[in-house]
């Protein structure tokens, strides 16, 4: 009788055993059940487009930006887990126009997987490159110009454009959020442009040259009234390397302009601008703009809003240095 009784509670202890196991696996499963699904996912390349997406996007999803504050949109590249993520996403914006030189490819293989895809753009009415009085290419003729972000209202058109395909392609997202977000934001924009507007009112006509270290600034000229002279590198990326004939050309051109003034990305090296201030001699400035890619945070331009107010204001100083006020227009 004492081995019965024994036995029996040996096995009343496993059962209650058992059934705290069973306990412990329901409560875990229904946790497992009622988490909070994944946030929806957006990736963008550059890391421009990527401070307007978010603005748009909000808290609704994940936006993963691939390239880094100062990184040169023409040459960096992704790492295999980078590439991994565009065809994980719900979504991939993109600059495009051949401005994402070395992503472009894995962006093609995320479309092909099934991924929507956004060419930002192609959608917002692209320029062709264009310097002088005429118009006409610039040795590039028929090239799109990707570096639509110069003129702030093209990204008013970017911004609504974006929402538009979140709430098509992102699962889960809360449409009246983003629209809201949208609204928001492009009210900004619009703040932004009448600031522009009245800093370049101060530049008279005559000074209204711009020469840059490459054609980046083609849309912000053809919005607010400016020339290209030129560039030194005549072309649309940094990739390209300028001839002597190249910087001879430039260099007359300046000279028969009256220009005085490079405009030089503070991402790159100035020695090419500086190369123009040697070959006019002294009293050419050379001022730094942020052109093609947001800064780390306190360094000037962390949000697109900032970096075209900054480049606004060394601008317009840039172009009127030596003028009294008196002789503003």
């Amino acid at each position: 009788m004492r081995g019965t009784g024994r036995a029996r509670t040996r096995v009343a202890r496993l059962r209650r055993l058992l059934m705290g196991l069973l306990a412990l696996v329901t409560a875990t499963t229904a946790t497992a059940c009622t988490s909070t699904p994944e946030q929806p996912r957006v990736v963008v390349t550059t890391n421009i487009l990527g401070d307007i997406t978010r603005q748009v996007v909000g808290d609704q999803a994940d936006v993963t930006v691939l390239m880094k504050p100062n990184a040169d949109p023409h040459s960096f590249g992704l790492s295999a887990v980078q590439a991994a993520q565009l065809e994980r996403a719900d979504l991939v914006v993109f600059n495009g126009l051949g401005l994402e030189e070395n992503v472009l490819r894995h962006v093609d293989a995320a479309r092909q997987a099934g991924v929507a895809t956004f060419e930002v753009g192609r959608a917002v009415d692209p320029l062709t490159f264009r310097t002088g009085d005429d118009g006409g290419p610039d040795g590039e003729p028929g090239q799109p110009d990707p570096h639509f972000w110069t003129d702030p209202d093209r990204v008013r058109t970017a911004v609504g454009l974006i929402a538009d395909r979140v709430t098509e392609h992102v699962r889960g997202v809360d449409d009246d959020a983003i629209r809201a977000n949208a609204d928001r934001y492009q009210q900004q924009l619009t703040e932004l442009t009448a600031f522009m507007e009245q800093s370049f009112g101060r530049v008279p006509e005559e000074r209204r040259n711009l020469v840059t270290n490459h054609h980046v600034f083609g849309y912000l000229a053809d919005r607010f009234g400016f020339r290209v002279v030129g560039a030194v590198i005549p072309s649309g990326t940094t990739l390209a390397s300028p001839s002597s004939s190249d910087l001879r050309s430039l260099t007359r051109a300046m000279r028969e302009a009256g220009v005085r003034t490079v405009f030089a990305d503070s991402s790159q090296p100035k020695r090419l601008a500086e190369v123009l201030g040697a070959e006019l001699g002294a009293g050419v400035r050379v001022v730094e703009l942020y052109s093609e890619s947001l800064t780390a945070k306190n360094e000037g331009a962390a949000t697109y809003l900032r970096m075209m107010r900054a480049n606004t204001t060394a601008m317009t100083d840039g172009l009127t240095v030596g003028l009294s006020k008196g002789t503003h227009r």
